[in-house]
This record gives structure tokens, sequence and C-alpha cells, in this order.
């Protein structure tokens, strides 16, 4: 039998830390990558070489619309798609109207890219070779900790998965509320659907509206074909509302209509479709306080509210925080091909010490680093100490913390919480004058991912 061909992917990225991202979750997709560095070497390859798909960063296609222009007209049958920062959003909607494909939001996400190469698939032979593939992929999700209230959590979880109805999952950003909206969709009856993810507060209402429900073909200007929305992908599966607080209040009336009524209009379309989902959302907010400013519509919030699952933050359940590392730890090596990293006993201890205000996703960037730099196959408590170290002052952990790497949980007496808005208010601002308002650049130095430094500005007033 002949040998599946190998479908090629050429990345333009300016970035070498955005090319070798992108090669490497292409590669585990089983695509040739190829990397422009240069905005001459992407135009020569796309006027010279067979790529099956284009992504490109904004920056490196110019004029955009002589770019597409000249791309037409040597390449017409390779889709393109443009990597945008979240600054260039309505840069990358006219992007799709000079003629990409697409545009994706960076640093790019698995399943985001899977539903860029689906719709690729369908508007070009692109795939047409290739075994078919799920749009989304579900891993085996595992819930890490044995402490009392994540036995409650799964406990919770697991009846709630049974039923078909809609699952709000609350909790401080950072504390795994994602995991547990695969968990519920993979204990539940609808596990051999897709489970598709929605980042509301990623994207303005116009464009919001688009991704949702998709859109017929001329609903715009540049809507040269038909895109199905994120509803459509899930059906037969679940469909997770990331951060369902921050979305704005002209969107909730049509959100309320998706849940109370599983119902939506694709845009541009004439008919009423039914929506065959299971609705779960997550959100860091206090909906409560939002429904009493006037700032969330109450009759949402109770069609959100039929179940919900409390994620408790990192400091209610210290005792997870050992298991938590050394999973990390044994994940992060492989991940790194480096093979068999160990954490000491003495570097456990000096990690089980700190508050982690960024909960389970600031224990991971951290024990990532640890691993990335131990110079062998040991962790010790040194190590962890130097790391500490490295991150004090105006940008680091024990800022961010208000805490010194020696003060542990139990001495703590002051105000935690009151405590942790006040530091992080300031270590944000100072990352932020230090990046010259490069809220990119600002995440980087606080070892926190873009979305959590969004979130953290909106709770603490500063956006």
């Amino acid at each position: 039998m002949a040998a599946q061909p190998t479908r090629s992917v050429l990345v333009g990225a300016a970035s070498s830390e955005t090319g070798q991202a992108l090669s490497a979750l292409l590669a585990q997709k089983g695509f040739g990558v190829h990397v422009a560095a240069t905005s001459e070497e992407l135009e020569a390859r796309v006027s010279h070489a067979d790529d099956d798909l284009v992504l490109a960063e904004l920056a490196m296609l110019g004029d955009v619309e002589a770019f597409f222009q000249r791309a037409g007209a040597v390449a017409p049958d390779a889709p393109i798609v443009a990597l945008v920062g979240d600054a260039e959003i309505q840069a990358g909607v006219a992007a799709v109207r000079a003629g990409a494909a697409d545009f994706l939001r960076l640093p790019v996400e698995s399943e985001e890219l899977d539903y860029v190469v689906n719709k690729a698939s369908a508007t070009s032979d692109f795939l047409a070779d290739a075994p078919p593939r799920s749009i989304v992929a579900v891993p085996q999700t595992q819930m890490i900790g044995s402490s009392p209230a994540m036995k409650q959590l799964l406990d919770t979880l697991r009846r709630a998965a049974d039923g078909v109805a809609t699952v709000l999952i609350r909790g401080e950003s950072g504390s795994g509320k994602e995991v547990v909206a695969r968990l519920v969709h993979e204990l539940s009856p609808r596990a051999h659907g897709p489970h598709v993810k929605v980042h509301t507060a990623a994207l303005p209402d116009n464009l919001l509206e688009s991704e949702l429900f998709g859109y017929e073909k001329g609903a715009f200007t540049g809507a040269i074909n038909k895109k199905p929305g994120r509803v459509e992908l899930a059906e037969g599966g679940t469909l997770f509302l990331d951060e369902i607080g921050d979305v704005s209040p002209a969107f909730q009336v049509k959100l309320l209509r998706l849940l109370q009524d599983r119902e939506y209009e694709v845009l541009g379309g004439t008919r009423t479709v039914s929506a065959n989902v299971r609705f779960v959302a997550a959100t860091h907010q206090n909906l409560e306080a939002l429904v009493q400013a006037g700032k969330f519509r109450e009759d949402l919030f109770y069609r959100l509210n039929v179940v919900t699952l409390w994620v408790p933050p990192l400091r209610e359940r210290p005792e997870d925080i050992e298991p938590l590392a050394l999973h990390f730890c044994s994940s992060v090596a492989v991940q790194n091909g480096r093979g068999s990293v160990v954490l000491d006993v003495d570097a456990l201890e000096a990690i089980r010490k700190q508050p982690w205000p960024g909960n389970v996703r600031q224990l991971q960037n951290f024990i990532e680093r640890l691993v990335v730099l131990a110079r062998g196959p040991r962790i010790s408590g040194g190590d962890v100490q130097r790391e500490l170290g490295r991150q004090q002052g105006p940008l680091g952990f024990a800022e961010a913390s208000g805490l010194t790497p020696e003060v542990s949980l139990e001495s703590t007496v002051m105000d935690l919480e009151r405590a942790r808005k006040e530091a992080e208010s300031r270590a944000i601002k100072k990352a932020l004058s230090k990046s010259g308002g490069n809220k990119n650049l600002a995440a980087r130095l606080l070892g926190i991912s873009r979305r959590s430094l969004y979130y953290k500005l909106s709770e603490l007033g500063l956006d």
C-alpha cells in the first residue's frame, strides 16, 4: 500500500519563538513544515513552492492587498491564514477581506489550528488525500490532587457529567477550570462527539458572533465562503464557553437565546438552526456582583447557573502542590526531551511553602522553567531557591505574591486575598512600565500567560 503523502505547511514567522512553536505543533499533527523567517523568503516560497497551507504573521505580508493579489496569481489554491496579535484583530479581519482564508490569534492553540485546517480542507484540496481527522483532538484528561476539596469537586463533576444540564465552572484564573470542562465532556454521554472551546473574552461582539454562529457566503464584504460556527462544529458534543463573565451586555442577549431555546441564526442566513450541543461555561468573575451592578443579565445568570462546579484555588489545597509538581516535572521532562528529571525532597518542600497566587498555571510554568534550566537529572532545593531568587524584585514571584521564599502559608496572618491583589497590582504596573505598555512582553516578564494578564487587568480594574 502506498504511503500517505505528507501535506506541507509554510510558516511565515519573523519571531523564531513563533516559528518554533508552530513547527512543533504542526509536526505533532503529522504535517511537513517549512519556516520562512523574512518577507522575501515567504513570498519566494509562496511563488515557487507547492505548499498546501500558509500561516504567516501579519507583519510579514507588508501591503496586505498587494500581497494577496500577487499570491492569488501564482498560488491560487493555497489557503493563506494571517497570524495576528490581540491588538491586530481588526487588521486580521481586513486581511480576510483582502483574500486570506482566515486569521489566527497568537499564540496559536491546538484546537484553533485544527479548526482552520478543517476549514481549509473544505475550501480546497488540502488534506484531500489524508486520513480524516477530528476537528478537536480530545486528550485523556487527568485531574491531579487528592485533597478533600478536589475529591468533593470530582464527585460533583461525575454526577453533573451524566446529565444534559448546562454546567457553570467557577474559580480563580489558573485554577484549572479548562481541565474541569474537558473532564465534564469526557465523562458525559457525549464523549464520542467534539469538544469545542470558544474564548468569549478574546473577541469583540461582531467577531464573536461570526465565530460562534458562522456566516453564509456574501454575508459581509470579504465573506467569500461559507464558514461554520463553533456551535455547528460542536454538534453532538460539548461547547465550552470560556470566561463567559466577560461577554458584553449586548451579546448576552444572543447567548441567552442560544442557551434557553437551543436555537440561533447563521450570519447572512434566513433560517433558524437548532443546536444539538451540551453547554459548559466558565468564569473567574463574581457574576452575582456583576448582576447587581447591571453588567450581567440576571436571566442569563440563572440559565447558566443550573449546575455549578467550584474549582478551589491552590492555596486552599496545599496538599495537592506536591503531586501536581511531580506530575508537571515528569510531563515537562518528556515534552522537552529531558528523559527522567526528579525533584528532590528539599525541592518539593521549598515548592510546597509557596502561596502560588497564580494557582496551578503558575506552578506549572515554574516547574517547566526548573526542568528546562536543570543541569542534571535532579532538581534540588537550592535550584528552587535560585529560581525563586531570579524572580524576586519588581517583576518576580516574591513581588507578585507579597511573600519571600521562606514565608510559609501557615505563618501568614494577614488578609492574603487583599495582599495578593495589592501585590499583583504593583507587579503588573511595574511590568507594564518596564515593557513600555506591551502586554505580551509584560506577561512574559511576569511569568504568566497573556490571557491571564488580561484577566488580572480586568479583575484589578487596571484595563
